[in-house]
């Protein structure tokens, strides 16, 4: 089973096709008009990371890949020039932001008063909801208690650090550097700073013994996080760990492993208390749940700041130049970053929306499908791939747990691509 990852606004490194975009950055008149009363978020992309481990195909740099022309301590800089671009190509029918995301890389090797200064860039351009939703990712090892307190001072609300693993052997094979008590002391004062607590799990990695992965899920539910993500790993074309599987250094993830996985995954935070609302992540309650991206799993609009960022606004989607260099270079000249974009077809639209509101808890109303969709229950409710009961009393399309395990199949056949 692969589960894609859709928690933030980076894709993986190598950019898709697309149309030139414009110099200035402007979106057509269509676009616009879709932005008053709809959601609205900003996604922040923070390249930098101390190492790069072997899995990771993000859009992230260590210092000795960068070269000059950008660094840790010019981005701030470097990102409020695009949040001023962003300003003047919304214009006044920009509503006010009501989730920010923090994403990387890893954010917290900005110091803390410039991530701070970012959000109240935010705020000074569009302005932010009463009860505005503010993330950031960290690394185990990249907070500080002091450092903590001072982004909840200055309205962070929420951060996500990257645990994947409490198994040492599992934590160096995927190449992370942190201690694993370094979880439980970062938690720890990331509550006494008040602020929201989701740990990132990762599962399937070459080695990774089924009792390995219930003693991960077990460490991270006694920390009593608020929110829980976790992902069966990917083996992603050029990263190093791609070279290894390829030179039979290590075995590849197998989709029957990480489907036993993703079901013990299940259970244990099930029984810990906690609820999937899609297909790979889990909340304590409701008002746990990450409203940032169930912005992007809504079809809402964001705009993503950042070398490799991805932007989405009323059915027109674009992508940022990748290196750190590049993008700070066109901002200095005055120049949107965009490398390319694409205005999404209705098909597109559409076929999306089921993609990706097939995969929440609360499901897909049927009314929303298309014919040969809505012909397709039937079956997948015979198969025990789609809840009976949401289907027939709700006229909601809810993935069962074996629905979970074969989403992409359930697309599939909604799409009527068998």
């Amino acid at each position: 089973m692969k589960v894609p990852d859709w928690d933030n606004a980076t894709m993986p490194s190598t950019l898709p096709e697309g149309d030139p975009a414009p110099a200035d950055g402007r979106l057509p008149e269509s676009a616009l008009a879709a932005l008053p009363g709809a959601p609205f978020g900003v996604y922040l992309h923070v390249p930098f990371c101390t190492v790069r481990c072997g899995y990771c195909d993000f859009n992230t740099y260590t210092a000795t890949e960068l070269g000059g022309g950008a660094s840790v301590e010019t981005y701030a800089d470097t990102a409020l020039r695009e949040l001023d671009l962003a300003s003047e190509v919304l214009g006044a029918r920009a509503p006010v932001v009501e989730t920010v995301f923090v994403g990387g890389g890893t954010p917290t090797l900005l110091p803390p008063a410039d991530l701070v200064r970012l959000l109240h860039g935010i705020r000074e351009r569009f302005g932010l909801a009463p009860g505005a939703e503010v993330t950031t990712e960290a690394n185990p090892d990249s907070v500080t208690a002091r450092g903590l307190a001072t982004l909840a001072e200055g309205g962070f609300t929420r951060v996500s650090l990257g645990m994947q693993s409490a198994v040492p052997h599992v934590l160096r094979t995927l190449e992370r550097t942190h201690d694993p008590a370094n979880v439980s002391r970062a938690v720890a004062a990331a509550r006494a700073a008040g602020l929201q607590v989701s740990l990132d799990l990762i599962y399937g990695t070459p080695g990774e013994g089924l009792e390995d992965w219930r003693t991960s899920l077990r460490a991270a539910t006694a920390l009593e996080p608020d929110h829980v993500s976790a992902y069966a790993l990917v083996v992603e074309e050029g990263t190093k760990l791609a070279a290894q599987v390829r030179r039979g250094e290590v075995a590849a993830p197998e989709d029957d492993d990480e489907a036993a996985k993703y079901e013990v995954a299940d259970e244990v935070l099930a029984a810990a208390g906690y609820g999937w609302y899609e297909v790979s992540n889990w909340a304590r309650d409701d008002t746990a749940r990450c409203r940032h991206n169930l912005g992007y799993w809504a079809d809402g609009s964001w705009w993503g700041v950042g070398p490799g960022a991805h932007s989405h606004v009323g059915g027109v989607r674009w992508w940022n130049v990748k290196h750190p260099r590049a993008y700070a270079g066109r901002l200095a000249a005055g120049a949107s970053p965009a490398h390319g974009r694409e205005t999404l077809t209705g098909e597109q639209r559409y076929d999306e929306r089921v993609l990706l509101g097939v995969r929440l808890v609360d499901g897909l109303p049927v009314e929303d499908l298309r014919e040969e969709g809505r012909h397709a229950v039937a079956g997948l409710v015979a198969d025990g791939l789609v809840d009976g009961r949401a289907a027939l009393r709700h006229r909601r399309l809810v993935l069962t747990l074996r629905g979970r395990l074969l989403a992409d199949t359930v697309v599939r056949r909604l799409l009527g691509l068998r």
